[in-house]
């Protein structure tokens, strides 16, 4: 699939898209942030990945002050065209607390039986 055709595809009619950050060597998911059309185009532009802060209402580029940089490796867009998942060689945390991913905390969930 060509660049042209990953950005004709994702459908930005209803403003900003989640956009799914994976590891692209341990599958970990890294971060959950938002793209609109130019967010993408800067992406693809520059191999690195850029959002939209729905909280600054400005453009960012993940590790332009951290130096944790995104190296974009592959995009894939959802079936419905309206999730954005990127691939990237992660430098350093992806969350901003310093941790690797995002998704730190967890809740090891156990499953009971029908009984319980």
């Amino acid at each position: 699939m060509k660049v042209d055709d990953i950005i004709d595809i994702v459908d930005f009619s209803k403003g900003l898209v989640p956009a799914i950050v994976q590891d692209l060597e341990s599958s970990e998911v890294l971060m959950l942030a938002y793209m609109d059309k130019k967010a993408l185009e800067k992406t693809i532009e520059t191999g690195t990945s850029w959002f939209w802060s729905r909280s600054r209402k400005s453009y960012w580029n993940k590790g332009e002050t951290s130096g944790h940089f995104q190296y974009v490796e592959e995009i894939g867009v959802d079936c419905d065209g309206d999730t954005i998942l990127l691939k990237v060689r992660q430098i350093g945390a992806a969350c901003h607390t310093g941790n690797k991913s995002c998704f730190y905390r967890k809740y090891d969930f156990i499953r009971r039986g029908n009984n319980d």
